[in-house]
């Protein structure tokens, strides 16, 4: 099995259905020094774009396909030999519900962002993998950045402590 090749500087694709809001997006990520900024406005084109080349982080719009864009990132997560299986996605959506994001965290998506929202806001998501990174995991049917975030390891482990005695 070949490596997928890594991205060569900071780079991003932006995909939305909005070229107004793929620039506004891109002048956002050069602002935190992320100056390779590729858009793309369509499905098809993200897809094209992705297997392309290696990113450092890609967005995507929800708008973009809903359940296709789920299947989409499912799929780059399951090819072992996709440029981007284990780069961080990032999903955009104006008006996410708890079934949005749970369908988005099943396929693989790394992280959430509510528009609108500000540069300093990518570059807190971007801190956040930096600082607490999440281990790529495959179980089952599933695979992408792992789903669980530990906030307090001491509360995990008596919990998961608990949880062996009671079975």
């Amino acid at each position: 099995m070949a490596t997928p090749p890594k991205p060569q500087k900071r780079s991003a694709l932006v995909a939305d259905p909005s070229s107004h809001m793929t620039a506004l997006i891109a002048v956002m990520l050069r602002s935190i020094d992320i100056r390779q900024v590729d858009a793309v406005v369509d499905l098809a084109g993200t897809q094209a774009a992705l297997a392309r080349r290696a990113y450092s982080l890609v967005l995507v719009d929800d708008q973009l396909g809903g359940e296709a864009l789920a299947g989409m990132v499912r799929a780059v997560r399951h090819d072992h030999e996709h440029p981007n299986r284990e780069t961080p996605i990032i999903m955009m959506a104006a008006a996410p519900d708890a079934h949005m994001i749970a369908r988005a965290r099943d396929a693989g998506v790394t992280e959430f962002l509510r528009k609108p929202f500000s540069a300093e806001h990518i570059a807190l998501r971007l801190n956040g993998l930096r600082t607490a990174p999440r281990a790529f995991v495959e179980a089952g049917e599933f695979a992408g950045p792992d789903r669980r975030r530990r906030r307090d390891a001491t509360k995990a482990r008596s919990r998961r402590a608990g949880d062996a005695a009671k079975g």
